[in-house]
């Protein structure tokens, strides 16, 4: 039989070899890690939907943030638990200078410095009572105009926290150039704008909701995109880089590759994916069952993630994954 003269398989020999010619590479400073911080507690609480996951005291984020800087991991993202007594319909614990998503950040502010790229979550869901993204109309309707608004003062909070990068993550139309503006009439041009700028209606999101204690009843389906439209997606795109964002996001990751894809082909900026809380979940429970192996699972769908397009990638694994990868 003839071979060919050349022979794929020849540069597949040697992991020397596969290391040479890899096309796509995957390193810890690709990699941000989400991380939640919880008012009221005195001890870690795991997260039962995500095996290694928990809500951190105060002093327990501090130490498991240096150790994830330590590790090489790119980035953090916060992420407010409040008390449910705390939580009221226009979410004001996110604003309140001694709230515990503020708190926190100045605390990782004051040890990292910018040893880290340190992001936030702006958004309103976690501080309100009713769950939604947004502050609620008389109608039960969030109010585009009045949620975006407050996320102008949750940004500009966080700013002054000391978060390097905010993350709206609400998808209300006008977010970005309205935080960007507030950004800058308080003094903080150089904060940058992550937009999560197409992010999907998914039920990938349920144990997400665990770990923030979500007040939620319904979904959020008429301001979060429909997991068909990828047209519709890349418009979102392309609003929000006309709007100023400093990096686009695409939310979940796994089940939306194409459109990772499609945004990376259209950015000029960085275009980040978010592996969410159900993606790693289900990866989990198969390799807790042995039905897969949980570090390769894992390398290869962050991997992918990576080959579709994306420059960052949001994910539980990014300190496991930077030690697996050392």
């Amino acid at each position: 039989m003839a071979f060919p003269r050349h022979r794929p398989r020849r540069l597949r020999s040697t992991p020397a070899m596969r290391r040479l010619v890899a096309q796509t590479s995957l390193e810890p400073r690709h990699l941000v890690l989400p991380m939640f911080v919880a008012d009221g507690i005195t001890e870690p609480r795991p997260i039962s939907s995500m095996p290694g996951v928990v809500q951190h005291t105060r002093e327990s984020l501090r130490r498991a943030a240096a150790d994830a800087v330590a590790a090489g991991v790119g980035g953090l993202m916060l992420f407010g638990v409040p008390r449910d007594e705390d939580k009221d319909p226009d979410g004001t614990a996110g604003t309140d200078r001694d709230g515990v998503l503020n708190v926190a950040l100045r605390d990782l502010a004051a040890d990292l410095g910018d040893d880290t790229v340190l992001m936030a979550d702006t958004c309103l869901d976690e501080f309100t009572d009713h769950g939604h993204c947004g502050v609620v109309d008389e109608r039960g309707r969030v109010d585009n105009d009045a949620t975006t608004r407050r996320y102008v003062e949750l940004a500009v909070a966080q700013a002054d926290s000391g978060a390097h990068v905010v993350g709206p993550s609400g998808m209300m139309d006008g977010q970005v150039a309205a935080i960007r503006d507030g950004l800058d009439a308080a003094g903080h041009s150089d904060t940058a704008v992550l937009a999560y700028a197409a992010k999907f209606a998914s039920g990938f999101y349920g144990p997400f909701r665990e770990a923030v204690a979500s007040s939620l009843e319904g979904d959020r389906r008429t301001y979060q995109q429909e997991p068909g439209n990828a047209r519709e997606a890349i418009h979102e795109v392309q609003l929000d880089l006309d709007e100023g964002a400093d990096i686009v996001m695409v939310k979940p990751a796994m089940a939306y590759l194409d459109v990772v894809r499609a945004a990376a082909d259209i950015s000029p900026v960085p275009v980040a994916a978010y592996q969410v809380s159900g993606e790693y979940s289900m990866i989990s429970a198969a390799a807790a069952n042995g039905w897969i192996d949980l570090r390769t699972v894992a390398l290869e769908t962050l991997t992918g993630i990576r080959r579709a397009g994306a420059d960052i990638v949001l994910t539980y694994w990014a300190v496991d994954a930077a030690g697996w990868l050392s």
